[in-house]
C-alpha cells in the first residue's frame, strides 16, 4: 500500500460518521487515513503505509475526542514524516513517556468537550488526582495490575460506585496511552476477564440504596401532596414525575427546547448523561402543568430560581423533599417509574430503558434507540401520568402490537 504524498481527496463527512448504522469495519478517509468501527460501536482512527512491501499501522484516537478534521491532521503529518524517510511509529515513540499522572491531565484534554458540565469534568480530575495519588509519579508504560488494584481496593467495598466508575476511568486513560504508543500489552485496569477476578463484581453491590426510591404504590397518593405545594421547586418535581427526567435535565430545561403543538421536549446532547440528544414526549398533564408557567415565563429557564437568568438551583427539589418529610432522593423517581414498568405493565423492557434514555445494547433495544420509538414512548408515559394522577388500583397495562389494553390483575 503506498502513499500519493499530494492532498488526498477525501471520503469521509462527519455526518456519515456519526450515523448509528454504521457496521463494524474500516472506512477509508484517503491518503491513509482509516475510521476503524469496532463491533460495540467505537469509532477511531488509524493511519495505514506500507514500506518495503510491509503494511504498517498506527492508531491515534478515538472519534470524537478527535475529530475528523483533527485527524486528518495528523494524517497529513504522517505523510510528510514518509515523504522525508521518517517512520510515523518511531518519531511518535520519541515523545517524552510521561507519568500516570501526567497521561492522565494530557487524556482529560484531549476529552475536554465530552464532559456535560463543569461539575462532571471536576469529578473526573478529582478522583484521577487524589484517589489515584500512589500511582501518578510511576511512568505509564509500568502501572501494573497490582498498581490498579492499590488504588481501587481501598474504597471498593465503602465507596463501590465511586471505585466502579474509576475504574473504568483508569482503564480509558491507560487505552489513551497505548494509542499514543506509551505502552503495550493488555490493559490493566480492564475489567471482565481480568479484574473481574480479584475484586468484588461491580454489579451484585450496586444497589438503589444510593438513590432512596418511593415505592410506585405511593405515588397516586404523594403527587397530590407535590400538586398542592406552591414552590417552584414542586413544579420541577412533578415535571421530573411525569417524564422519569434526571434532575439536572429538568432543572436545565428552557423553553425553545419545548414543542407545545408536537408534545416533545427535546434535551440537547451536552444536557445528556449518555451525550446523545433525547427526545420527551409530554402528555397532556405535563402540558399543562407547563402553559400557566410559560404564560407567566421571566427568562429562558422554564422553572426558574432566585438568581437572575438562572435556573433552580441543584438542591431545590432535595430540600422540597426534606419539607415534605419524604425520605427519598429526587433521582429515586426513576427507579420507581422502571419498577412499576416491570411489576404493573407488560410494555417492552427495552421502550422502559429508552424513557428513561439509558444505553441499551442488544439488536431489539438498538433498533429502538435508533427510531427513538416516541410514539410507542408517549403510550408508556401517558399511562404512567394517569397511574400516579389516579388512587390506588390493581390495574395492568397491557402493550401489545403498539396498542394498550386494561386486564385485572
Amino acid at each position: 500500500m503506498g502513499l500519493n504524498m499530494a492532498r488526498p481527496r477525501y471520503k469521509l463527512s462527519d455526518k456519515f460518521i456519526k450515523s448509528a448504522n454504521l457496521k463494524a469495519g474500516r472506512y477509508s478517509d484517503g491518503g491513509g487515513l482509516y475510521l476503524k468501527v469496532t463491533p460495540s460501536g467505537t469509532k477511531f482512527w488509524v493511519f495505514m503505509w506500507s514500506r518495503e512491501d510491509r503494511r504498517r499501522e498506527m492508531g491515534f484516537g478515538a472519534y470524537p475526542a478527535i475529530s475528523l478534521a483533527t485527524a486528518r491532521e495528523f494524517s497529513a503529518e504522517y505523510r510528510t514524516q514518509l515523504a522525508t524517510g521518517l517512520d510515523p511509529i518511531t518519531e511518535k515513540r520519541k515523545e517524552a513517556e510521561p507519568t500516570f499522572g501526567d497521561c492522565s491531565d494530557k487524556y482529560l484534554a484531549t476529552i475536554d468537550s465530552e464532559f456535560r458540565n463543569d461539575k462532571h469534568r471536576a469529578q473526573w480530575k478529582m478522583t484521577l488526582k487524589v484517589y489515584c495519588e500512589k500511582i501518578r509519579s510511576k511512568k505509564v508504560s509500568q502501572i501494573e495490575t497490582d498498581d490498579v488494584l492499590q488504588v481501587l481496593t481501598p474504597i471498593w467495598q465503602e465507596k463501590r460506585e465511586t471505585a466502579s466508575r474509576l475504574r473504568g476511568r483508569i482503564e480509558r486513560v491507560l487505552d489513551f496511552a497505548k494509542v499514543k504508543g506509551w505502552r503495550i500489552g493488555e490493559n490493566p485496569a480492564l475489567w471482565r476477564g481480568h479484574l473481574q477476578g480479584a475484586l468484588p463484581s461491580e454489579t451484585k453491590t450496586l444497589t438503589r440504596g444510593h438513590h432512596a426510591a418511593m415505592a410506585y404504590a405511593d405515588l397516586p397518593d404523594f403527587l397530590p401532596r407535590v400538586r398542592s405545594a406552591e414552590a417552584m421547586a414542586a413544579r420541577a418535581l412533578e415535571f421530573l414525575i411525569l417524564t422519569a427526567a434526571r434532575s439536572g435535565e429538568v432543572l436545565g430545561a428552557k423553553w425553545s427546547e419545548v414543542d407545545f403543538e408536537a408534545g416533545v421536549w427535546t434535551v440537547p446532547a451536552e444536557r445528556m448523561k449518555a451525550g446523545k440528544e433525547h427526545r420527551v414526549p409530554l402528555v397532556d398533564a405535563a402540558v399543562n402543568l407547563l402553559r400557566p408557567l410559560h404564560d407567566a415565563k421571566v427568562n429562558e429557564f422554564i422553572f426558574p430560581g432566585h438568581k437572575p437568568e438562572r435556573p433552580l438551583s441543584n438542591m431545590s427539589m432535595e430540600m422540597l423533599l426534606r419539607r415534605m418529610k419524604v425520605d427519598v432522593t429526587v433521582h429515586g423517581f426513576r427507579s420507581s417509574f422502571r419498577d412499576w414498568v416491570g411489576d404493573r405493565t407488560t410494555f417492552p423492557r427495552e421502550l422502559a430503558e429508552a424513557a428513561l434514555a439509558h444505553k441499551i445494547g442488544d439488536a431489539v433495544e438498538q433498533a429502538y434507540r435508533r427510531s427513538d420509538a416516541l410514539a410507542k414512548r408517549k403510550k408508556l408515559m401517558k399511562a404512567w401520568a394517569d397511574f400516579v394522577s389516579t388512587s390506588r388500583n390493581a390495574t395492568v397495562i397491557a402493550f401489545e402490537m403498539g396498542a394498550e389494553r386494561k386486564t385485572r390483575s
